[in-house]
């Protein structure tokens, strides 16, 4: 389909809707990357062409100030609100005019895809929260040193040794922790893990918590190992910046050592990937509505993004 390049602010505000899948840089607070966003939506907005100021009703009287300089602003008022001009009344565009609100939150420490629903694309987005989708991270930790709070930035409280900690045994440890998280959910519905109602449940979809509060795990791996350094890929709903740190924490102490996050990144919300998210260099307006277009197909290509089947957990009575 042929693209028209199009100058008028109103029309691309009037068409200014719809999933943004933004990049979000470590050590930057979701909200300064919302104002970012608007701010600059905003600007690009206020350099396009914008509509005129309003007219005045002809009948309207004006008080004059009994100088020569009457019949000129007599003249300029009766053609021009100038209460409506850019010069008296601001920008046309405020970032106050836009509806903006993120899918899910990201911790401070951490980076990758954010999503963010404008306008008439909060519908979608509050459609895309509930239906709970599976992130994905990438999440770096490193082993030796532990911390306050299981990140990085903060006073260093442990230190162990390490050298004892190979790749083969991380990667056990994890497929451990990764069936002990299945038994738990098939637990919750008080379903036993070697029966057919396990069998049929798992058929009938992924199973999901009832709520927000509880973190699941669906699949945790090792996929890189270089000393003092390795990472885990791991698969969760409902997770947060600082259960991830704490799961690392865990691992490491069920390995004789112990270890701290120096890295976390999600690369992929549902079917929306890091390779789409709009890099910071590229928050302007044509790039957003360029990405927001994007994550359109995404979601005509998977729509069951917005509505779908859920098996949800329920604790066992």
């Amino acid at each position: 389909m042929a693209l028209t390049k199009v100058y008028d602010a109103a029309t691309v505000f009037k068409h200014l809707n719809g999933i943004l899948n933004v990049y979000k840089p470590a050590g930057m607070k979701v909200k300064h990357v919302r104002n970012a966003v608007l701010s600059n939506i905003c600007k690009g907005l206020n350099e396009m062409e914008l509509r005129e100021p309003r007219k005045l009703a002809k009948d309207r009287p004006l008080l004059g100030t009994g100088t020569a300089a009457d019949s000129v602003l007599h003249n300029i008022a009766s053609n021009t609100d100038l209460s409506d001009h850019i010069l008296a009344a601001g920008p046309r565009y405020m970032p106050e005019d836009i509806r903006c609100a993120a899918v899910s939150s990201l911790g401070d420490h951490t980076s990758g895809v954010l999503l963010f629903g404008i306008n008439k694309g909060l519908k979608q987005s509050s459609r895309i929260q509930r239906n709970r989708p599976v992130r994905v991270y990438h999440v770096t930790a490193r082993m030796g040193t532990a911390t306050e709070d299981h990140l990085p930035n903060t006073r260093i409280t442990v230190r162990s040794n390490h050298r004892h900690v190979s790749a083969d045994r991380i990667s056990g440890l994890a497929a451990s922790m990764q069936a002990s998280h299945q038994r738990k959910m098939y637990k919750l519905c008080g379903v036993d893990l070697q029966t057919q109602a396990a069998y049929e449940l798992a058929c009938k979809g992924l199973i999901r918590p009832k709520d927000n509060t509880q973190p699941v795990i669906y699949g945790i791996k090792l996929i890189h190992f270089e000393r003092p350094h390795f990472t885990l890929e791991l698969h969760a709903m409902n997770e947060s910046e600082q259960y991830m740190a704490a799961l690392v924490h865990d691992m490491a102490i069920e390995l004789r050592t112990v270890a701290h996050c120096s890295q976390l990144r999600c690369i992929r919300h549902a079917h929306f990937d890091v390779t789409d998210s709009l890099l910071r260099h590229g928050w302007h307006l044509p790039g957003i509505i360029k990405n927001m277009r994007q994550q359109r197909d995404v979601l005509e290509a998977n729509p069951q993004l917005l509505e779908q089947e859920r098996i949800e957990l329920h604790a066992a009575s």
